[in-house]
């Protein structure tokens, strides 16, 4: 039975000797390394436990779940993403936004664990204060409720942005082609779609808008919607 304690709060057990000598943060950094290798669906405790060479019981005095290890996981990775940092308001939310980015290409399974709820690991709450005060430093930001709508939709673009390019990543290496072999691959197929005349806007896309790299799809993503923020906040 899981304690009513979160996992923050709870002091570690005391050390005793053991073979295997083990701690939170090691099994932390086990379960992260098991993930990065293999996937999210390999980390369980009882794998955890056989990395480190100690029985998955002994584990369960660190941790009650395995919700709990992955939300230690998670806070993990966030202690990996540097603070915001710039200049303006913009240049901050820009490298807190490219923080998350690296974060989930480092991790991909970090990417399947976004979205939800908050997340009230020390690391993880130290990042959305900071991303939040970045915003609410923001020129014309009236208040921390217009901060807050800011900081979701800004949230909302990451999550999608992150896991979109996560999902293309696991097709290349799933299928061997990259997008660039995919579009060669499909061309005969939607060549013959489109000489229907059913699809005019979707053609005109193919032929002749430019088609930008994961990179420049985030920044040039991102750029829109600072811009978008910046042109509905009131006057400085």
């Amino acid at each position: 039975m899981s304690s009513s304690t979160p996992v923050w709060e709870r002091p570690e057990p005391p050390e005793r000797p053991a073979p295997s000598p083990l701690s939170r943060a090691r099994i932390v950094a086990a379960a992260v390394a098991l993930a990065d290798a293999e996937g999210l669906g390999a980390v369980s405790i009882r794998k955890v436990a056989a990395e480190l060479d100690a029985g998955p019981m002994r584990l369960y005095r660190y941790v009650d779940t395995k919700e709990e290890l992955l939300e230690l996981m998670v806070d993990a990775v966030y202690a990996e993403i540097p603070a915001p940092a710039g200049r303006t308001w913009r240049e901050a939310v820009r490298s807190a936004a490219q923080g998350m980015r690296e974060a989930a290409l480092a991790h991909e399974w970090f990417a399947d664990l976004l979205g939800g709820r908050p997340r009230l690991g020390p690391a993880s709450m130290a990042h959305g204060d900071a991303l939040l005060a970045a915003i609410r430093a923001a020129p014309g930001v009236p208040d921390i409720d217009t901060a807050m709508r800011i900081a979701e939709t800004l949230s909302l673009f990451l999550n999608g942005a992150v896991r979109k390019e996560v999902a293309e990543r696991r097709a290349e290496r799933a299928t061997g082609q990259n997008v660039s072999q995919w579009q060669a691959a499909s061309g005969p197929y939607l060549e013959r779609m489109l000489a229907t005349g059913r699809y005019e806007t979707l053609a005109e896309a193919v032929q002749e808008a430019r088609h930008l790299d994961a990179a420049e799809t985030f920044e040039t993503g991102l750029a829109y919607l600072l811009d978008g923020f910046e042109a509905n906040l009131p006057a400085a």
